[in-house]
């Protein structure tokens, strides 16, 4: 596998500047067995994922990336685990909000997706 701290840089350049511009375009990083826990509730699958995106209740989102970790998380399985933290704005507010999110990313997902190099 290539770098991982490579592919998962990347990935979140890509993951939040997609986030920030138009979250509904989100939906080729996920399957149809991708979880996503927001707050304490599991949500599963493509089209639910989504629509939790882009229900939330802000029109405008600036994230600005803090830390990034990545490591290989399977010796069996081609995934990388990324843990995020960092900070953001919505709908022009003046107070940064802190964040943190963890994504697993699989292989079928990396190859799948064409994540443009800075």
């Amino acid at each position: 596998m290539a770098d991982p701290n490579e592919i998962a840089t990347q990935f979140v350049r890509f993951y939040y500047s997609t986030f920030d511009n138009d979250r509904s375009q989100l939906g080729p990083l996920y399957r149809a067995d991708s979880m996503l826990t927001w707050e304490g509730s599991p949500i599963q699958g493509v089209n639910a994922v989504l629509e939790k995106l882009v229900g939330l209740p802000f029109a405008k989102v600036a994230h600005k990336v803090e830390t990034l970790d990545a490591q290989p998380s399977s010796p069996s399985v081609a995934s990388i685990l990324v843990s995020v933290t960092g900070a953001l704005k919505v709908d022009d507010g003046e107070q940064e909000l802190k964040f943190s999110q963890r994504e697993l990313l699989c292989v079928r997902i990396l190859t799948a997706l064409s994540i443009p190099r800075h």
